[in-house]
Formats: structure tokens, C-alpha cells, sequence
């Protein structure tokens, strides 16, 4: 049976991995069903469609695995289950 402090360790970390998800699939998938209309824009040159296909969406992911990493790191603290350094 588990105890409260696993239920509300669990309940932060289910709604990070979900915030998480959330974001993976705006930039993953939304972002490439709206790449016409985002072509109209253009920023030093080229359309923020052809950018965002390219590389924008690759920023997005890098900078979304250091945020949860740590993210999760401060719940594991909070709850007292962080590995050890």
C-alpha cells in the first residue's frame, strides 16, 4: 500500500511528465500543422515555418530534457527520494 508522501510524489511527477508530453506534441506535431500560415512570417530571411521545422523545434526539445531533468530533480528532493550526489 503506498503512503501519501508516494501518492503526492507521484501526483507532481505524473503532472510534469504530462506538462512535459504537452509541450513534446505542440512542437513535434502543431507547429508542422500551422507551417503555411507560419511561412508568411519571416525573421532575418527565412519563413518562421521553414525555421521552426528546422531547428526551432530541435531548441525546443534540448532545452524541454534540461527542464525536466531538473524539474524532476526538485520533486525528488521535495519528497525526500533524490539520489544521491
Amino acid at each position: 500500500m503506498a503512503s501519501s508522501n508516494d501518492e503526492a510524489w507521484w501526483s507532481k511527477t505524473k503532472g510534469l511528465m504530462i506538462t512535459t508530453l504537452i509541450i513534446w506534441f505542440i512542437f513535434s506535431f502543431g507547429i508542422h500543422f500551422f507551417v503555411d500560415s507560419l511561412n508568411k512570417i519571416v525573421i532575418l530571411g527565412f519563413p518562421l515555418g521553414f525555421y521552426m521545422a528546422a531547428q526551432g523545434s530541435l531548441i525546443v526539445f534540448v532545452i524541454l530534457i534540461f527542464w525536466f531533468a531538473g524539474r524532476q530533480d526538485s520533486i525528488d528532493r521535495e519528497f525526500g527520494v533524490a539520489e544521491e550526489d
